[in-house]
């Protein structure tokens, strides 16, 4: 899956909370492997949710950042139908993300070209 915005980190007050460490993601599901997306993850620590803000591919779920929350679905694998996460505004940062399921997905840290 490539990227087909700018592969350069965001860099943002929320970057630079978390200690200024970016990497990308690709995320895929856990039951049939298939690649959902790409994803900035800021700081350490577990994926306990994906930022709209932070999907950086496809542009399906890009776009997803200019909708309100409301309007946003669940994240479904393609493949499987099965569900992955749940649309939300959370609450500390009041900032619109998808918390998954635990053990939804799989993750590996990626270099974008």
């Amino acid at each position: 899956m490539q990227s087909t915005s700018k592969t350069k980190f965001k860099k943002d007050k929320y970057r630079q909370a978390r200690g200024g460490y970016s990497r990308f993601l690709e995320v895929s599901c856990h039951h049939c492997d298939k690649v959902i997306l790409i994803y900035q993850k800021d700081g350490p620590g577990e994926l306990k949710r994906m930022y709209l803000d932070r999907i950086i591919a496809p542009e399906s779920l890009v776009t997803l950042q200019t909708l309100p929350i409301s309007k946003v679905s669940e994240l479904v694998c393609p493949k499987c139908k099965y569900i992955l996460a749940i649309a939300y505004v959370y609450p500390k940062e009041k900032r619109n993300a998808f918390r998954l399921f635990v053990g939804a997905v799989n993750k590996k840290v990626t270099k974008l070209k």
